[in-house]
């Protein structure tokens, strides 16, 4: 595998971005708690990837490009802040996370986008937003028979913007390096000598073109 494009629901933190528009995110904000597999690494072996830039820019650009064609109301960056789920915020959250410049919030994308750089592939979300949270005053406060009604109104949206984009991909040409396909390249700060054999087989996938 060397892309994954994320489909993501999510709630809208800021009044321009209406129920059923897209949101291509370029910045994650964690407020997950370790209750999920965070990293490949541990057992012996230590490694820590660039992070800076969560997003591939060149698959943002191409998901960006094909929520157009799609003709889907899109909006290019934003920060995406993960809780942990499966919950909902409190009005007090929700009004914190507002204040602290979030674009929208979900439970899914962390540590997904963190273990695909891990596992250098290239990484994009194309987020729907289905609803205001619980922050807006206008707007019913968030409920799963609102997400789901929202969500199904969209679909066919969401399935052509994955269609063109894996059109793009599949006949296009790479517009930049984007540096995610060799993201391991010296990211393990551990002696290779002193890796564990068994952490040195799990890690084979990931770590063996620069191990062997």
């Amino acid at each position: 595998v060397d892309r994954i494009i994320s489909v993501s629901a999510v709630g809208s933190m800021r009044e321009e971005i209406v129920p059923g528009h897209i949101v291509i995110p370029d910045q994650f904000f964690d407020r997950t708690q370790g209750k999920r597999a965070s990293t490949f690494f541990g057992n012996g072996v230590v490694g820590h990837v660039q992070f800076a830039d969560p997003i591939c820019p060149g698959m943002a650009q191409r998901v960006h490009t094909a929520a157009q064609v799609a003709g889907a109301t899109v909006h290019k960056g934003g920060t995406y802040v993960c809780i942990e789920g499966p919950n909902f915020s409190t009005r007090a959250e929700s009004n914190i996370y507002r204040g602290w410049g979030v674009d929208i919030i979900g439970m899914t994308n962390i540590p997904e986008a963190r273990l695909a750089r891990e596992a250098e592939i290239c990484y994009a979300t194309v987020a729907l937003a289905t609803d205001y949270d619980c922050w807006h005053e206008g707007h019913d406060d968030v409920s799963v028979e609102a997400v789901i009604a929202v969500i199904k109104q969209n679909v066919a949206t969401a399935r052509q913007i994955i269609k063109e984009a894996v059109r793009e991909i599949a006949t296009g040409q790479e517009t930049e390096s984007c540096g995610c396909g060799d993201a391991l390249k010296f990211a393990v700060m551990t002696d290779p000598a002193l890796i564990p054999e068994q952490a040195r087989k799990d890690l084979q996938p990931l770590l063996g073109k620069y191990l062997d």
